[in-house]
């Protein structure tokens, strides 16, 4: 029986088997490897991994799915919302990290996203698909429209890279966005900042991008006692990465 797609879980099933041999391409999957994907759906892109690994952890929220994905005897189904999931437990080989893979739902892309950060010191490296904004707003170099608080909270961790365009022609039903691919490379050199803070920071910055910064961070600033040097003549959309975390580090307590 064909299984109807979910508004409420955002449910978009990847049917485009040239889109399919792309990204697992990009991924790469070697045998043995310790690898999760979040929202297998009807296994279009679990069936390839799971060849390739020997075995594949998969966190689906749908029960139904869940349940059919149960009969597959080289997958350990974890049948539960994502944002509730330990990836610290998850199995995998002593010493070894988890490589993260999945079609996340576009209503709670960002929140996984965050998720995520939370659990990056277990994994070697993410492969998601997104919708192409969101991409964009994730991989956006300062000066541009796309830069904001999303790009300054992933960029502190990650290497990215755009790696595949997806049109809305490759999902049944097709959504009415376009998707793209991202690699997530955890960075091994990374400043000793509170997320939280760094989170505080740059949500006041860009709490109005069109305002110079000393009408926004400069009385947040002084809420801390700063009393450094920071450029409170630019937009928030100006400033790199790395003053954004030089500023954390100066101010965090």
């Amino acid at each position: 029986m064909k299984h109807v797609a979910r508004k409420r879980f955002g449910q978009h099933f990847l049917s485009d088997a040239g889109i399919i041999d792309g990204i697992v391409r990009e991924i790469g999957p070697q045998p043995g490897q310790a690898m999760v994907e979040i929202g297998p759906g009807l296994a279009a892109l679990t069936q390839p991994l799971v060849e390739r690994l020997g075995r594949l952890t998969v966190i689906e929220l749908d029960r139904d799915l869940a349940q059919r994905l149960r009969d597959h005897p080289q997958l350990d189904v974890v049948e539960s919302d994502v944002l509730r999931v330990d990836f610290s437990n998850l199995p995998r080989p002593v010493g070894a990290k988890l490589r993260v893979v999945g079609n996340l739902p576009y209503n709670i892309s960002t929140p996984i996203l965050f998720h995520m950060l939370d659990h990056v010191a277990v994994v070697e490296d993410q492969h998601f698909m997104l919708q192409k904004e969101v991409v964009d707003r994730m991989v956006a170099q300062p000066a541009t429209s796309d830069y904001g608080r999303l790009s300054v909270m992933l960029q502190w961790r990650y290497d990215m890279a755009n790696v595949l365009f997806v049109p809305p022609e490759s999902f049944d039903p097709p959504p009415r966005v376009d998707s793209a691919v991202v690699r997530m490379v955890p960075r091994a050199q990374f400043a000793p900042v509170h997320p939280a803070h760094l989170s505080a920071l740059v949500q006041v910055a860009f709490s109005q991008r069109r305002k110079l910064l000393r009408h926004t961070l400069g009385h947040w600033l002084a809420q801390q006692d700063f009393s450094g040097v920071f450029d409170l003549q630019r937009r928030a959309e100006e400033v790199p990465v790395h003053e954004y975390l030089d500023l954390a580090l100066a101010t965090q307590t």
